[in-house]
């Protein structure tokens, strides 16, 4: 399993816009996506243009490749993309630990 964590900055006041469209980009296009587990998303308390997306990935091929180089990538910044205000930076992480509770 593969985490990929991307740290989004919106446009300033387009917090509850922004909210409605990740969640509906994330239900109805990143969950067909190959190899796709789960996702959430946080949105910031010091920082209220600032949002943290987490999603889980059977393989870093199945985002990095089958994902972005698919046609989903596309449908996917169209409907988030307009918030941005700046390039998410975008990391990919592998568990090596957790709590039992």
């Amino acid at each position: 399993m593969i985490l990929e964590i991307a740290d989004i900055r919106i446009s300033p006041g387009q917090q509850a816009a922004f909210e409605q469209a990740i969640q509906h980009g994330l239900r109805s296009v990143i969950s067909q996506a190959r190899g796709f587990r789960s996702w959430k998303v946080h949105h910031g308390v010091e920082s209220p243009e600032r949002y943290v997306l987490m999603i889980v990935w059977d393989t870093l091929e199945d985002h990095t490749v089958h994902f972005r180089g698919g046609p989903l990538f596309a449908q996917w910044r169209a409907i988030v993309g307009p918030f941005f205000a700046g390039p998410p930076s975008v990391e990919h992480f592998e568990l090596v630990g957790q709590s039992d509770t």
